[in-house]
């Protein structure tokens, strides 16, 4: 599936990657409704429809990942709550053994994600997950998400990599189309983001079903 020896950087995404995305969806469409909507009166499907009607005006902005901004509109600490479902948080399988696999071939693994800074130092500390990459990048310090086309040309004169010799690795079919369109040569969409959801199905990039399908067999 990848020839190795043509890359040097893996970008890495962090949650449905790296991490299991049902943390953040039990989070985003059953706690947080959940609990803003119980301070309003209203119930949790009320609460839900309106939190998804505001993400999906913000849907591909920082906005739309930046706890300050949710706590903001919601008037309700989001960043506090966000701690309450720790216990959810996970690595996919194989990530360990994959991030350690690619720093023993020299191969550069940087994290890239849209994660808000609050959350992103959450979850290092919660997993450990920072002992297996060599850098940490949060859109938020690029001023662009990745879905947005000014983000790639700002990481690359942060980290200087070879777009012909870089893979990314991400759950977001609009990040890794983005990517594709700067010239990143090598990309895995990853099949099934939360553990506990359906698999997605994108036609137009490779997909990935675990770690172990891009590990040596020996």
């Amino acid at each position: 599936m990848i020839d190795w020896d043509a890359i040097d950087t893996v970008l890495l995404d962090m949650d449905g990657t790296l991490l299991d995305l049902h943390y953040d969806n039990a989070f985003w469409f059953d706690h947080l409704p959940r609990t803003w909507g119980a301070q309003r009166g209203l119930d949790v499907h009320a609460a839900r429809e309106h939190i998804l009607a505001q993400a999906e005006q913000r849907r591909g902005t920082l906005d739309f990942y930046c706890m300050n901004h949710w706590s903001a509109l919601l008037e309700l600490d989001v960043a506090t709550l966000n701690t309450e479902l720790a216990h959810l948080i996970g690595l996919r399988p194989q990530v360990q053994e994959f991030l350690h696999w690619l720093g023993s071939c020299g191969k550069q693994r940087v994290l890239v994600t849209n994660s808000h800074r609050s959350g992103l130092d959450f979850k290092l500390a919660h997993t450990g997950l920072d002992r297996w990459l060599d850098s940490i990048v949060c859109a938020h310090d690029l001023a662009a998400p990745k879905e947005d086309p000014a983000f790639w040309p700002r990481l690359r004169a942060l980290h200087g990599f070879d777009p012909a010799r870089t893979l990314l690795v991400d759950d977001n079919a609009h990040v890794l189309r983005a990517a594709r369109d700067y010239g990143i040569a090598h990309l895995l969409a990853v099949a099934q983001p939360d553990s506990r959801a359906q698999a997605q199905l994108l036609p137009d990039l490779p997909m990935l079903q675990c770690f172990s399908q891009v590990l040596p067999t020996t």
